[in-house]
C-alpha cells in the first residue's frame, strides 16, 4: 500500500483484494481487479457536458491492499491498519471479493458478527463464540451488534452505479455478504470503525469468480464507476473544504 497522502483537496479510496481460494480458484479475480486499478480515478468519459459538470470531481487517489489472504485472523489484524495508519487519511474503503459463478455484481449493505462456522483456506475456524465465552467483555466485538450497516448512501450510490454501468450487466444490492471472509472482513472494518465511534464509510463489492480476461476488464470498469458513484455522493453530502 502507498504512503504518501493525497492532496489536502483530494479524496483517497482504499481498495483490499483477496487472494487465492484454495487448489480451484488459484487466481481470485477480487484481487485481480483490485490490482488493475489506476494509482487515479481517470476522468469521467460521458459526452453529456451538463453531467459532467455535475460529476465533477477532486483528484481520487486509489490505494491497493493485497492479495489478502482468505484467512480469518490474516483479515482481523489486517483491517485496524487500513483505518489507523498516521501517515494517510482513508476516505472510504472498498473490500472485493469473489462470489460464485453468476454474472451478477453486488454492493453489500450490512455485515454479521456471528455465524462463520466454516473453515478458511488455511483450515482454521474463527472460534469466536469460544472466544467471546473466554474472554467476556474484552473479546474484540464486545458490545458490537450483530449486525451492522454502511453509513454510505446504498441506495443513491447504487442508482447512479447502475447509470454509469452498462444495461446488460446484472447489478443489484445485497444484504447477505455470505458468513464467510468476505462478509467478515467487510463486519470487521464496520465494527472497527463503530468502536471508533467513526462514520462507517465502507462498502463491500461481491464480483465473479470468472478469471478471463473479460471479466477482469468487467470488473475494473464497473470497481472504478463505483468509487466514482462513491465519491460523487459523499461530495454530495459533505462537501470539501
Amino acid at each position: 500500500m502507498g504512503s504518501l497522502d493525497a492532496s489536502k483537496d483530494g479524496l483517497t479510496v482504499l481498495v483490499t483484494g483477496f487472494g487465492p481460494f484454495k487448489v480451484q480458484y488459484p487466481v481470485n479475480p477480487a484481487w485481480e481487479i483490485t490490482a488493475s486499478l489506476p494509482d487515479y480515478l481517470p476522468p469521467d468519459r460521458v459526452k453529456d457536458p451538463a453531467r459532467q459538470a455535475a460529476s465533477s470531481l477532486p483528484p481520487v487517489r486509489i490505494l491497493k491492499e493485497g492479495p489478502v489472504r482468505v484467512n480469518y485472523e490474516v483479515a482481523r489484524e489486517l483491517v485496524p491498519t487500513l483505518w489507523d495508519d498516521p501517515a494517510q487519511k482513508i476516505d472510504y474503503v472498498i473490500h472485493i471479493g469473489m462470489a460464485g459463478p453468476q454474472p451478477v455484481y453486488s454492493i453489500e449493505r450490512r455485515g454479521h458478527r456471528d455465524g462463520y462456522d466454516k473453515p478458511d483456506v488455511d483450515g482454521q475456524l474463527l472460534g469466536d463464540e469460544q472466544r467471546r465465552k473466554r474472554e467476556g467483555d474484552k473479546w474484540i466485538w464486545h458490545d458490537v451488534p450483530p449486525e451492522l450497516l454502511t453509513d454510505l448512501d446504498i441506495e443513491e450510490i447504487y442508482e447512479r452505479w447502475i447509470e454509469r454501468s452498462p444495461d446488460n450487466i446484472r447489478l443489484q444490492l445485497s444484504e447477505d455478504a455470505g458468513h464467510y471472509l468476505c462478509d467478515f472482513i467487510y463486519f470487521s472494518s464496520l465494527a472497527h470503525l463503530y468502536k471508533q465511534q467513526r462514520p462507517r464509510k465502507v462498502i463491500f463489492f461481491h464480483v465473479p469468480l470468472n478469471p478471463d480476461e473479460e471479466s477482469l476488464g468487467r470488473g475494473k470498469e464497473l470497481a472504478l464507476q463505483l468509487i466514482r458513484s462513491i465519491c460523487e455522493v459523499g461530495l454530495k453530502k459533505e462537501p470539501l473544504g
